[in-house]
């Protein structure tokens, strides 16, 4: 009698275990299918523990096409370092940066990610691509982001928001990154943005009005009181002038990139180019563990400011006016490998 009464209330523990396995199996089925309808990807993008780092994916890939790419990139890291050595005394006439300094270092935690963000170079993009990569399946199809929400400055997080130790310590962890694009395009683009689209007011406002007042002679009160017509020779004088650099720091739009990111200062990982734009933009996706769910967002912009447009807008600029303009953006040309465009004649 008492090994059958064994036998039973071994039975009966077996059946506990495995209905209690059952059960957790269950329970696991269930929040791995509310992480997936939670995660518009699939995935949970949030997390990477136990995964390698970008840094890690960079410096020592595991990939055969990373590591060929990483040959190209390591080139133009040494080229930023060539240059901010050979042009010491300009790069690193400010040997400390404040907070202010970092305020278009924007921050992904979750991925170990900084981006500086540089306007006129796909910046919309990449800060609708850092809002997916930041939200927690909040967003899914980063042109689904209005291009007015990309740009509140709540919706990501910037390096100037941390503490000093916090800003050192994702320095030194996250892997830094940037893009950049041939000078003269980038300010062409710009001034086609800002000074010749209507809907455009508060730069004409603030800047159009100062520019005219400036560097027109015989301006009309129309033209002083709106600042919606101001020509591009105009603007390129605006910029040379010692007055204007005097005043105060220009604005992002056409501000030089080592000034924006301060790449003398922080050492970038990694240099994309608008030139390269698709390619490289998905080469820091693939090292940030998301490439093969999240690319970066592609279309036809018949709008886009060209080179073939840039030499146009440089005809009318005076030989002494490229000279000293060209003086004025020479350390980007320099630290990113544009040659002197050929359209400038230079003094």
């Amino acid at each position: 009698m008492k090994p059958a009464l064994l036998e039973v209330m071994r039975m009966n523990r077996i059946c506990r275990m495995a209905l209690a396995t059952c059960l957790g199996s269950f329970i696991l089925v269930i929040f791995y299918f509310q992480i997936m309808r939670r995660s518009p990807f699939g995935v949970d993008i949030c997390c990477r523990k136990g995964s390698r780092s970008p840094l890690q994916e960079l410096y020592n890939p595991t990939q055969l096409e990373l590591s060929n790419t990483a040959v190209l990139h390591q080139m133009r890291r040494d080229q930023v370092t060539d240059t901010c050595r050979a042009n010491s005394a300009v790069s690193r006439k400010r040997r400390v940066l404040t907070p202010n300094d970092l305020k278009h270092l924007v921050v992904d935690e979750d991925h170990e990610l900084i981006y500086c963000y540089v306007p006129k170079v796909a910046c919309t993009n990449w800060k609708r691509l850092m809002m997916v990569l930041t939200g927690r399946g909040k967003y899914s199809d980063p042109m689904e982001i209005p291009a007015n929400e990309a740009h509140v400055s709540a919706n990501l997080k910037t390096l100037n928001q941390y503490s000093i130790p916090e800003i050192n310590h994702r320095l030194k962890s996250y892997m830094k990154f940037l893009f950049v694009r041939e000078p003269f395009e980038r300010l062409v683009s710009a001034y086609r943005n800002k000074f010749t689209q209507k809907y455009n007011t508060s730069f004409h406002k603030r800047y159009g009005t100062k520019i005219i007042r400036r560097q027109r002679k015989n301006a009309t009160q129309e033209a002083l009181r709106k600042g919606d017509d101001v020509k591009f020779e105009e603007f390129v004088a605006y910029l040379i002038d010692p007055h204007t650099q005097r005043e105060e720091p220009f604005n992002e739009h056409w501000q030089t990139v080592y000034s924006l990111c301060h790449p003398c200062h922080i050492h970038y990982d990694l240099v994309g180019k608008y030139e390269t734009l698709e390619e490289d933009s998905n080469y820091v996706l693939q090292l940030a563990g998301v490439g093969s769910y999240l690319k970066f967002p592609t279309y036809a912009k018949s709008t886009r400011t060209t080179d073939e447009m840039t030499t146009e807008f440089f005809q009318n600029i005076s030989s002494e006016h490229q000279t000293q303009l060209y003086e004025v953006y020479k350390l980007d040309f320099l630290m990113f490998n544009y040659s002197v465009p050929s359209y400038l004649k230079l003094e």
